[in-house]
């Protein structure tokens, strides 16, 4: 309880600079707008979506990629931190070591309510409609959220791991940008050769893009692995990818930063 108390100190810290330089959320908001406005106006013409308009199947594959890049805030934000010596200082308070990694995520996380409400806004211009229930597009959104959150701790071993900025946003784009065009977040993996389907299919991004467009009240075309378990039920399979990642990485990571801080 203690740790959690610290860690939402931390917490509040973290939000905080976002009204001391405000930049930060601008340019966080600003790039997904401009995916957002560059995959529906300049790609969408060419990508076939047989059976819907590509701005409805455009719409959670963007939602992903944009809560995927939280593990860069966070890797580049705490390795500007360990540089600038700041987790020195948290060393010294009467705070549990665990407090500031956990604050971090908990507010990068945070970050994320307001990046999807402006790329949900977005959207509805460019014409994207959501057509099932309000209960289901805000679990939709929750899912995100929460797949948000997991990635931000594997940012937290990224920046604990190479504890320089440009190194950490460099590994990050290494690992994000495979994960997000190697899926189906852009294009039906069914035009991709065979074997790349199957490691598209069983992508983790892959299985959260197919349960939000699942409960955005769209059905997602699967190629070879069609009647597996994650097309299937790619909304459970998304909380079990969101679980395995948060049940390794949390005490990994928190391992690593009380061998950091014995240093």
């Amino acid at each position: 309880m203690s740790a959690i108390k610290d860690g939402l100190i931390i917490t509040k810290r973290q939000l905080l600079q976002l009204s001391r330089v405000p930049e930060v959320l601008i340019f966080s908001t600003i790039q997904p707008v401009m995916f957002v406005l560059l995959f529906r106006y300049v790609f969408g013409g060419a990508i076939d979506t047989p059976g819907t308009d590509y701005v409805q199947f455009l719409m959670p594959g963007i939602f992903v990629q944009t809560v995927a890049f939280t593990l860069a805030t966070t890797s580049v934000g705490l390795a500007m931190d360990m540089t600038k010596g700041l987790i020195d200082r948290f060393r010294s308070l009467p705070i549990a070591r665990s407090a500031v990694i956990l604050g971090r995520t908990l507010g990068d996380a945070t970050l994320n309510i307001v990046v999807l409400l402006v790329m949900a806004i977005t959207g509805v211009v460019v014409g994207w409609r959501p057509s099932s229930g309000i209960v289901s597009i805000l679990a939709g959104f929750l899912l995100l959220m929460l797949f948000g959150y997991a990635m931000s701790w594997i940012g937290i071993l990224i920046g604990l791991s190479v504890r320089d900025a440009r190194t950490a946003n460099n590994l990050v784009f290494l690992i994000v940008f495979p994960m997000t065009f190697l899926s189906n977040a852009f294009a039906p993996t069914t035009a991709m050769p065979r074997v790349l389907q199957y490691f598209a299919e069983w992508n983790p991004v892959s299985t959260m893009v197919a349960a939000c467009r699942e409960l955005f009240g769209l059905e997602n075309a699967f190629g070879v692995t069609a009647g597996s378990f994650p097309s299937e039920n790619p909304v459970l399979m998304s909380l079990v990818y969101i679980a395995i990642i948060m049940a390794i990485l949390v005490p990994v990571s928190v391992a690593k930063y009380k061998r950091t801080s014995s240093k």
